[in-house]
């Protein structure tokens, strides 16, 4: 059973089509990224999948369910804008996350907070941009979902700890879960990717293998995102 699945998916905000007739399919056990340039509805896309808005048309299924409050409780969404009450140190961002959540893996969150150096006394509103984003991915990770939807995960910090972040995700999700990175910095997350989807407009036009689109083009990811989109 597809972890993820649309089927002729449409979403609109008034005049404006987000998605248009979308069908994709995500089996378990994969690193998908989804790219394409701004506003081509990858955001919408990730908010339609962890139950935040309704389609107009069409279906969007998690593991075989509608979203809902049992998908939830399998899904482990990170936003692109910040979330978290900035008045909450971290201790209280974790006792929160481990009331909420069953699966929530505290020991895990821990060990990662200390090797960013991120103090459990630390509050939010204290934080600069590029920490508040790496304790916010960090609480998403360390859950024990079966899907991962990561909206802009890397955006804010540094190129170093943006390895670190990547190698955090490879080490941390579930195995037979998969995850979904939308991105622009399709150079740094190419290495972990199994799979791409290119959207454009509110329409999917490609769905293959990171290697398909290596042997097939004779380019980097990056590269053959470029030259799709170039301006």
């Amino acid at each position: 059973m597809a972890i993820l699945e649309c089927s002729m998916l449409t979403k609109r905000f008034g005049s404006t089509t987000a998605l248009d007739d979308v069908s994709l399919r995500i089996e378990p056990g994969h690193i998908v990224g989804l790219l394409g340039p701004n506003g081509s509805g990858k955001t919408t896309m990730l908010k339609l999948a962890n139950g935040l808005l309704t389609p107009n048309s069409g279906e969007i299924r998690i593991a075989g369910m509608e979203p809902c409050r049992e998908t939830r409780r399998i899904v482990s969404y990170l936003p692109d804008r910040p979330y978290l009450a900035d008045w909450m140190n971290v201790r209280q961002l974790l006792d929160l996350f481990e009331d909420f959540y069953t699966d929530f893996d505290r020991p895990r969150a821990l060990e990662m907070l200390e090797k960013l150096h991120i103090s459990e006394e630390m509050r939010i509103r204290e934080m600069s941009k590029g920490t508040r984003e790496k304790a916010q991915l960090i609480l998403v990770m360390s859950r024990r979902a079966k899907l991962y939807l990561l909206d802009e995960p890397i955006g804010g910090v540094d190129p170093a700890t943006r390895d670190y972040i990547l190698e955090t995700i490879i080490r941390n999700y579930n195995p037979e879960a998969s995850v979904v990175i939308s991105t622009h910095l399709i150079a740094d997350v190419e290495p972990v990717l199994d799979e791409v989807v290119f959207i454009s407009n509110g329409r999917v036009f490609l769905h293959k293998t990171t290697d398909e689109i290596r042997e097939e083009s004779g380019k980097s990811v990056d590269q053959y995102f470029r030259e799709v989109f170039r301006c």
